[in-house]
């Protein structure tokens, strides 16, 4: 037996003693089936540019003001009375003990950049005041707990006991993974152990009504080498328990859980736990190769880009159930786009690039996280929007708080991580997957040290300069993400051997692969094509009939009413006159941005003062005058007084009435 314990831990000790620092946001060094590989945090620096503010904001402001609500609104106190330290009743809905988990995993993100002795003594308090909560057992959760006791894992398909315990085990993970210290971990691995042991086939029966322990299991079997943890994952996604749970339709309604995950062929049901079940399967795959998995990923990600995705990255479409609608059922006004939707959207993606090393996951990671994501977080750090539309007539969007608060801490742990995906690797050598002003200092996947610069004013911009320092002289590839949306790409190399790439190599929504020797020194530089766009929505999506979208780079537009003074935008129309759009950066507008300007119409007449109905033939006159319209990017919207937006704007031609 004692053989055996040693066994299970020795491969966590080793990680201990030597390769805690080595990982990124997921570790996948040992993956067999991923085709990219993560770099640690540590190892990009972020210099000043797009995201330098955002994140900084998200640690001097966001992080502690969070905190603050959290121990203001019961979340640490439910913890303490479990352990006699406070005498009042559990307050919040039963999975918040997950908030403050995906709180510490932010900080712990933070640490990886750097020390933070302010919070990092706030995770060490907290990690005392959780760990003493945790019965002898394993089991831990606040809401389950003394009256409720007897009904632990009675409600799986909405208890959110696994679903918490996979966010400690996040947090657990990255502060292993920023400090060496493993005192939550080890509170984790005890509560996972608890569970393997007691559930599971020809034991009791488990599910995760809302998907986020499978991709926590995977990455502790990726930190431990306990092939338990994989199983189990595995074991969670087969769906094989509904009849020993007796569950009923209407309890499954809104799951992603109740049927094998490989039986699935289009996404279905809430919107975030669709994503966090694809994450943990992509997570399975990349560990197994199982091809029944590879190929419902694939016929998900089709069903979502193709049929389900707003412009914007966001997903989930209707307010009941935070659910997925229909194909191409994709309201404006009434979206949902739950800012963690987006950011489930992301790490899928994310996951997916790693799996296949394909451009089309990095475009939906890029496009999510400049638009759908962005716009989830006040330019001030502080409000956060839970739900994202496309559309406004001016209702109040942006809260400090909400009582269901897995939002704000979301947001704040993608902040704090994203400089583990801006590069990866393969044994081929280093690809770029996102642009920003930042140092790389890793090594090549044979050892051999590596630097790379990057130097860009992008989105704003689409030139990228890069500088490439091996250790040595050294042969490899550097990959550069050629974006979908750039048609026109430019990229030349400034060495001993320079060239200029053929423009038919350069093909949009691929990487580029530069192969060469490469000495210390030599430059790279990529210039994208920036040029506004104007989309079309498929004709399926009824509400976009006859309306457009605008995007620059991969940042979407949108107007909003402050800046369409002495008119409402909703009585105006997009007017293509054959002029272009004129873009301005105004530096004291939202934080800094670049503004687009177009000619538009705008009636005479407001639309509102027309009947509701008329006959066909009736014509109506509608003398308009031309105005200028003025469009900002989508993620700063809400950041000013409540006011009209819309992404999706009226379109005419010159001569249409």
């Amino acid at each position: 037996m004692r053989t055996f314990l040693l066994l299970c831990i020795a491969p966590l000790l080793l990680a201990a003693d030597s390769d805690w620092q080595s990982e990124g946001v997921v570790s996948v060094t040992h993956s067999p089936h991923a085709k990219l590989h993560t770099v640690p945090i540590h190892a990009v620096k972020m210099g000043d540019g797009f995201w330098s503010a955002r994140r900084a904001i998200n640690v001097e402001k966001s992080i502690p003001t969070l905190l603050a609500e959290l121990e203001q609104h019961g979340v640490v106190d439910n913890f303490l009375r479990l352990e006699g330290k406070k005498d009042t009743p559990r307050r919040g809905p039963l999975y918040t003990d997950s908030d403050i988990y995906k709180w510490m995993e932010a900080v712990a993100f933070v640490l990886q950049s750097g020390e933070q002795p302010k919070l990092r003594a706030e995770f060490d308090r907290l990690t005392g005041i959780i760990l003493a909560a945790q019965e002898p057992s394993g089991y831990l959760n606040t809401y389950w707990s003394e009256e409720r006791t007897p009904k632990r894992f009675t409600e799986m398909y909405r208890s959110h006991e696994l679903y918490c315990m996979g966010h400690l085990l996040q947090a657990a993970i990255a502060y292993f993974r920023a400090t060496g210290d493993r005192k939550l971990l080890d509170g984790g691995i005890r509560f996972a152990n608890y569970m393997v042991e007691n559930f599971g086939p020809q034991k009791r029966p488990a599910l995760t009504g809302h998907p986020e322990f499978e991709m926590a299991l995977v990455e502790l079997y990726r930190t431990t080498g306990d092939r338990r943890y994989l199983d189990f994952a595995g074991y969670l996604l087969s769906g094989v328990e509904r009849e020993r749970l007796h569950l009923t339709d209407d309890q499954l309604v809104y799951l992603f859980s109740g049927k094998p995950f490989t039986a699935r062929t289009e996404f279905e049901g809430h919107a975030v736990r669709a994503m966090y079940a694809s994450c943990g399967a992509t997570d399975y795959y990349m560990e197994t190769g199982d091809p029944a998995y590879l190929k419902t990923l694939e016929t998900l990600w089709r069903d979502l880009v193709n049929r389900k995705m707003y412009i914007t990255g966001g997903v989930g479409s209707r307010e009941a159930g935070e659910a997925f609608g229909e194909a191409y059922e994709l309201p404006n006004a009434q979206a949902y786009g739950e800012s963690c939707a987006a950011i489930g959207n992301m790490m899928w993606n994310w996951r997916m690039l790693l799996a296949l090393g394909e451009s089309r996951f990095a475009d939906v990671m890029e496009r999510a996280l400049y638009n759908g994501i962005n716009s989830g977080m006040s330019l001030s750090g502080t409000l956060y929007c839970y739900r994202n539309p496309l559309e406004s007539a001016g209702e109040k969007i942006r809260n400090e708080w909400y009582d269901t608060t897995c939002c704000p801490p979301n947001l704040e742990r993608i902040l704090a991580s994203l400089p583990g995906y801006i590069y990866s690797t393969s044994p081929q050598g280093v690809y770029v997957n996102l642009f920003h002003t930042s140092t790389l200092d890793w090594q090549l996947e044979n050892g051999t040290g590596i630097r790379i610069g990057q130097q860009t004013e992008y989105p704003w911009k689409g030139a990228v300069d890069f500088t490439v320092d091996p250790a040595r002289a050294a042969e490899f590839s550097l990959f550069v993400r050629i974006p979908g949306w750039s048609d026109g790409t430019r990229v030349t190399v400034d060495a001993p051997a320079p060239f200029a790439a053929r423009q038919d190599l350069l093909k949009p929504g691929e990487y580029f692969e530069i192969h060469r020797r490469w000495e210390p020194g030599d430059k790279v530089h990529v210039a994208f094509e920036m040029k506004p766009r104007l989309v079309r929505a498929n004709p399926l999506v009824r509400e976009d009939a006859g309306r457009v979208a605008l995007e620059r780079g991969p940042l979407v537009y949108c107007l909003e009413q402050p800046d369409q003074p002495g008119f409402n935008l909703f009585d105006a129309s997009l007017l293509d006159d054959g002029t272009g759009f004129v873009s301005e950066f105004q530096p004291d507008l939202l934080g800094g941005v670049l503004v687009l300007k177009h000619r538009g119409t705008v009636v005479d007449r407001p639309f509102s003062s027309e009947p509701l109905y008329r006959p066909f033939q009736e014509q109506a006159a509608r003398p308009g005058r031309v105005e200028a319209l003025t469009f900002i990017p989508y993620y700063a919207w809400a950041n000013r007084e409540p006011s009209r937006m819309e992404v999706w704007v009226p379109y005419v031609t010159v001569g249409t009435e």
